[in-house]
């Protein structure tokens, strides 16, 4: 039986004991604050990324390098691995799966590089599930497909203050923010096939967070009338307060939960969302 080991990005957000638990390899990718590269989840959190951008300092991100990619690959191969499934974020929105892919030709095991298609615990997920077919005996290649499986019927969706984060990242048109803007909208976003895109504009924030519920419960057919079980993550930035009470609506209503998970982005992810984020992510556990 082979040794698979697992390597993602710091977008996943997973819970650390978890990650130590499963072992996890976890590589960074970086946040420029004022001109300053700091790695995610080391050096940098995302409460000063929040700061930052209320300030409007610039802010911008990178993907970590095929060198530092290559590390973690032969630190694992070092640990025992015969075979490493290396998943991470969308390639619609990081270089990060093109760095996994150049550093996999040197690896001195063989890598499975897996794009999500997703961000957050929706990549979350995905590793997830590569970590339970590992525990259960398969082999790379079957880990990668369990994980490409789980993500493609993971849904997301999410709610920002402003689009003007994401115009400045590059993640939607300045059309599109600009428009959101002219109105005082609040804008709901989903994630298609490994894109940001719009998905419904309403007049306020408690309608935007309402409606956020209602699509929660309508991604997962079944899962509301519990005849689908689902996990479930609720993403904010610096936005505990109402996180909680948007888990504690979703608990009530979905009818099979396995875990419901209130996590904060970390410094990538809010750097292109702001203050004030929402999402849910809903993923169907079989």
């Amino acid at each position: 039986m082979p040794v698979v080991r697992l390597l993602t990005d710091s977008t996943a957000y997973l819970p650390h004991d978890l990650v130590a638990a499963l072992a996890i390899e976890v590589v960074p990718l970086q946040v420029v604050v004022g001109g300053t590269s700091r790695a995610e989840g080391v050096e940098i959190s995302s409460g000063e990324v929040a700061e930052a951008l209320r300030r409007w300092t610039p802010v911008s991100t990178s993907r970590p390098s095929p060198a530092a990619m290559l590390d973690g690959y032969e630190k694992l191969a070092a640990d025992g691995a015969d075979e490493i499934v290396s998943l991470h974020l969308s390639a619609e929105m990081s270089g990060t799966c093109a760095a996994a892919r150049l550093a996999a030709r040197d690896a001195p095991v063989p890598v499975h590089v897996v794009d999500s298609r997703s961000l957050g615990m929706g990549l979350g997920y995905a590793v997830l599930a590569a970590a339970v077919a590992a525990g259960e005996g398969a082999d790379g290649g079957a880990c990668a497909a369990r994980a490409r499986a789980r993500a493609e019927v993971t849904r997301g969706y999410f709610y920002v203050d402003t689009l003007e984060h994401l115009r400045r990242g590059g993640r939607i048109g300045a059309a599109q923010a600009l428009l959101g803007s002219a109105l005082a909208v609040k804008p709901l976003l989903q994630l298609v096939d490994g894109r940001i895109e719009p998905l419904e504009k309403v007049r306020t924030s408690n309608r935007a967070l309402a409606r956020l519920e209602e699509l929660a419960l309508e991604a997962v057919p079944g899962a509301a009338e519990g005849s689908t079980e689902v996990d479930v993550t609720v993403h904010h930035l610096a936005s505990p307060e109402r996180a909680e009470r948007l888990a504690g609506r979703l608990a009530d209503r979905f009818g099979r939960l396995a875990e419901l998970r209130t996590v904060e982005v970390g410094a990538v992810v809010g750097a292109h969302v702001g203050p004030g984020m929402l999402a849910v992510v809903v993923s169907p556990t079989s």
